[in-house]
């Protein structure tokens, strides 16, 4: 069989598919190179180590092995790495016990959007053992309803509910004595002025009004409703927040000195506000669960990770977000692949 560095899965027959995948496999549960003997042992094709090093050949020759040593195992190239998952891969499907510990874990029950998304984020890193990230852009969306909420004498909750149907949470500082009249009456005055358009579209107005005191409004009222408005301008990135988890687990993938190198890469890559907007571009492109091995993404290719990231949509079925494990390529898609597709179709009906 003659192979290329153009050689695709339609090119690799029967034997050869199965000794790629027996090396990524083996190489995915050892991060150690892989040798014939081994590949021997476990496949049942009835082929001796000498046929076996022979179609091994075959396949660092088409690029998708290669050896470290001369006298070493062979390991996949990032190409064989990514033709094993686009035409070996099988995914299994997400086990019972995996899928009620992301339930459990995500569970938003009395949180905000950001708490939310936080817990979804650890729970995916804690299974995966790899660092995770949810990208949620901040967007303006029209708003509904607006309500201020008493916590305590010094304190208030703001809540916007959107047309779309997030509801996010402030926590602002409350004028002290004000009454649950003021309360009533300043959410009221923001509903009015704020249904249907965005904080950022209808500020200036009530702005405006509030300074000509051209609002009706009582002092206490007026004062509760500007700072209302500050929180919610001034919240969150304008452009999204990137929520990151577990980075410490790629710490334990460690096998070489330059793998440390490589972590150290990819932790100031997630501390750029670059990383952002780039990743926000990736989310507004993406369809189901995107999976980047090495120098498919230019984000990550100099840190030598893979990505697995799925998109997350709001009730009116637009992407508002993405949640993702960043790690090895070594990781164990076949396991993860599934449960970043949950734990994205879950975030999803949360925000719903």
């Amino acid at each position: 069989m003659a192979l290329d560095k153009t050689t695709g899965i339609q090119e690799l027959n029967e034997r050869s598919r199965e000794i790629l995948r027996q090396v990524v496999e083996t190489y995915v549960q050892t991060g150690e190179p892989v040798g014939s003997r081994t590949i021997s042992r476990r496949v049942g094709l009835g082929l001796s180590p000498a046929s076996i090093r022979n179609v091994m050949a075959d396949l660092q020759e088409a690029g998708l092995l290669y050896s470290p040593h001369t006298s070493a195992g062979r390991l996949p190239t990032e190409a064989g790495l990514r033709l094993f998952v686009n035409g070996i891969l099988e995914l299994g499907g997400l086990s019972e016990s995996d899928r009620n510990d992301i339930e459990s874990l995500c569970a938003a029950s009395g949180k905000s959007l950001e708490e939310a998304l936080g817990e979804a984020t650890r729970a995916l890193s804690g299974l995966s053992q790899c660092a995770s990230l949810v990208l949620a852009p901040k967007t303006e969306s029209p708003l509904k309803h607006i309500e201020f909420v008493k916590l305590n004498e010094g304190g208030a909750l703001v809540v916007m509910v959107s047309e779309s149907g997030t509801v996010e949470n402030r926590l602002i500082e409350m004028p002290l004595g004000i009454p649950p009249s003021a309360l009533i009456e300043a959410g009221n005055y923001l509903t009015r002025r704020l249904a249907g358009r965005t904080v950022a579209e209808a500020r200036v107005e009530v702005t405006r009004e509030l300074e000509s005191h051209r609002a009706q409004l009582d002092n206490l009222a007026s004062e509760l409703v500007e700072r209302g408005l500050a929180q919610w301008s001034g919240g969150t990135l304008p452009q999204g927040y990137l929520i990151v988890r577990g980075q410490a687990n790629l710490l334990d993938s460690i096998t070489a000195l330059e793998d440390l190198e490589r972590v150290r890469e990819l932790f100031n890559i997630l501390e750029q506000k670059e990383t952002l907007a780039r990743l926000l571009d990736l989310t507004q492109r993406a369809d189901g669960v995107q999976i980047f091995i090495g120098a498919d993404n230019n984000l990550f290719r100099n840190a030598g990770c893979s990505m697995i990231v799925a998109p997350f949509v709001n009730a009116t079925e637009q992407i508002v977000g993405a949640i993702g494990v960043v790690g090895p390529t070594r990781m164990n898609y076949a396991r993860i692949v599934p449960m970043v597709d949950y734990t994205s179709r879950l975030v999803g009906r949360l925000i719903g």
